[in-house]
Parts: structure tokens; sequence; C-alpha cells
């Protein structure tokens, strides 16, 4: 359905080498810098939207290209094979439940690089489903202030798993207690693929300056994009494919506070 793909043509689009690894990443927009991590099967027309909120709130957007082919709409058999390559793929750890996946060494350096590029006290970043961990992670890089997970799947195979080494999870949290930082993550209440019991872990790790929000899963959109309703099959993208884009409705709510949160951490009074 090549009508509903989104040309992206609002935002410019860059190859940044890093440790001698090049992606294309997506920048637009003014103000401090936040990086926004896509969902599975890649930056599709909702994450894009969700980016544009991100840009006319104020912030800089760096969106990289992680997998999938940019702007697509998210079919069920194309994202089927975009995710089974990540699986696959040495940059991501998909089944590991204390090992971080080496794309978080990548994505600390687009952090530091975005902050140096647009100033401010610091970068915020945000993971969606396969890559919300990753946010958390990012904040062993001193520039993140602001992590935001939504969804956070991996690992597949262990509910309670928090996909990261444990000495960089003992770091991140010295960090997040140092630095008087805050994590904020979101959930549906029936997400199989985001549980409980990760939520439960991410508490147990970080304490109070963990704050998990739980959506009902009356609060999903009854009609995502084939991906979510064939694949995915349980409400589960908070801010993008299950967002119901209507004043008053608890997903608008959860886009609303992550926007403040980032206001609140990046440009302060």
């Amino acid at each position: 359905m090549a009508v509903l793909d989104d040309a992206l043509e609002d935002f410019a689009r860059r190859e940044v080498t890093l440790e001698g690894i090049s992606k294309t990443v997506l920048v637009a927009g003014t103000g401090p810098a936040v990086v926004v991590l896509t969902e599975m099967p890649g930056i599709s027309p909702h994450v894009a939207r969700f980016a544009r909120w991100v840009r006319e709130a104020g912030f800089t957007v760096y969106l990289p290209s992680l997998f999938g082919r940019d702007g697509a709409y998210p079919e069920a058999a194309a994202g089927m094979e975009v995710l089974q390559r990540a699986c696959m793929s040495a940059e991501f750890r998909a089944f590991a439940s204390a090992d971080s996946s080496p794309v978080t060494s990548w994505l600390r350096g687009l952090a530091r690089l975005a902050h140096g590029e647009c100033g401010g006290p610091g970068v915020g970043a945000i993971g969606m489903c396969f890559t919300g961990n990753f946010a958390l992670t990012m904040t062993l890089e001193p520039a993140v202030l602001a992590p935001v997970l939504c969804q956070p799947s991996l690992p597949f195979d262990d509910p309670a798993g928090i996909n990261m080494a444990p000495e960089e999870l003992v770091e991140v949290a010295a960090r997040i207690e140092r630095d008087d930082l805050a994590v904020l993550a979101y959930r549906f209440e029936g997400d199989r693929h985001c549980r409980a019991e990760r939520f439960a872990a991410y508490q147990a790790a970080l304490g109070d300056r963990f704050t998990g929000m739980v959506l009902p899963d009356t609060a999903a959109s009854p009609a995502p994009p084939p991906f979510f309703a064939e694949i995915v099959q349980t409400p589960h993208s908070v801010v993008t494919a299950h967002l119901i884009d209507e004043e008053g409705q608890p997903t608008v709510q959860a886009r609303d506070e992550i926007l403040a949160f980032f206001a609140a951490r990046l440009r302060p009074a």
C-alpha cells in the first residue's frame, strides 16, 4: 500500500558515522535534542507522526534508521521479515536477558553528537517496542537526561528480563540516582510482549526513580496497521500504532506527559 507510506520529506536525511559504523538519521526541528528510536517494523508513518509531535513541541528530533524501510506502512508479511532479520542481526540481542544490544553503544554516540550540535542541558531519548529498553541503556552517556521506555519488549523469551548486562544496569542505576534523573515507562495492561513482570524488574532495579504507567487495553486503537493486528495481536504501541488521536484519550495523555517530561528536563525554567 504505497499510498499509505510517508515520504518523510520534512526530515533531513544524514549519514552519521560513529565508531566506524554509518547509519541514516532523519533530523528535523530546533531546540534541545531528542533521539526517537523506532519500533518494529521501522520508521512507519505512526513513528514519524510521533517524531513530528516532538519537533512541534520545540525539540530537534534525531530519528535513526535501525531496520525496515523508512516511511513504510507496516504490512504484516513485510514487517515479519524485518523482525526476523533484526532477531538474527549481531546489533541486537533479542533473546538476551543479561546482555546489552551492541547497537546501544552507537546510539550513545548519537546522543553525544546531538548534544554537541543542539546544546542545552542534555538530550532526551525514547525507545519503543524492540528498542524500548535502549533508551535506558543510553543513560550510560552523560548527555542523556530524559529516558522514556514505551512497551519495552526485549528479551522476547523472558517476561522479567531487562536486556542489559548486569554491570551496566548497576552503572545506570547509580548514574540515575547520582544525577537525580527519572525514567518514564508505558505499557498496555494486556500487552503480551511487555508484561507486568518487566516493569516489576525495572522497579526493583531503579526504585522510585522508575515510574511505570499502565494503560487499559480499551485505550488502544481497535484498528492498527496489519503488522500490529496480525503479528503483534495485542494492545502494544502506546504513542504510535495504537494511539487514538482524540482529545481526552489515555494515549494522547501519555504522549503529552512524555512531551512535558522532555520539556521539564531539557528546557528547565
